[in-house]
């Protein structure tokens, strides 16, 4: 599922939202209620990274923050300002994903379990 799946599914459920047209924002599509980080994984795992500062930048912003990660075997949909997330240094991640620098940098992650996750088809 690409970023943009992604987001033809959540528009089903919220029909204002708009995706971002900045590729440096720190969000990627949002209304006038909440903020949404999209994440696409091409392998699952129970527990979901997220990085701090962009949870820090959603949690700023003054709506609601989400963060919705899609995996091979669903969608996760998490409440940031409902999760207690405990952060940790990691130098096990690249700089960037998408910009072809995979030179490892330390970055402050938590992990999200998908047990916390709302099903997206009651939002």
């Amino acid at each position: 599922m690409t970023e943009q799946e992604l987001f033809e599914v959540l528009k089903t459920k919220q029909d204002t939202l708009e995706m971002s047209e900045d590729k440096f924002s720190t969000f990627d599509c949002f209304n006038d209620k909440y903020v949404i980080e999209l994440k696409c994984r091409n392998t699952h795992y129970d527990d979901l990274l997220i990085e701090k500062p962009k949870y820090d930048a959603l949690l700023s912003d003054g709506r609601i923050p989400i963060y919705c990660c899609s995996t091979p075997k669903g969608i996760y949909l998490f409440h940031l300002a409902n999760l207690d997330i405990e952060w940790n240094e990691s130098y096990a991640n690249p700089k960037t994903t998408f910009f072809n620098n995979n030179n490892r940098v330390k970055k402050t992650v938590g992990y999200i379990n998908v047990s916390n996750s709302i099903n997206i088809k009651g939002w």
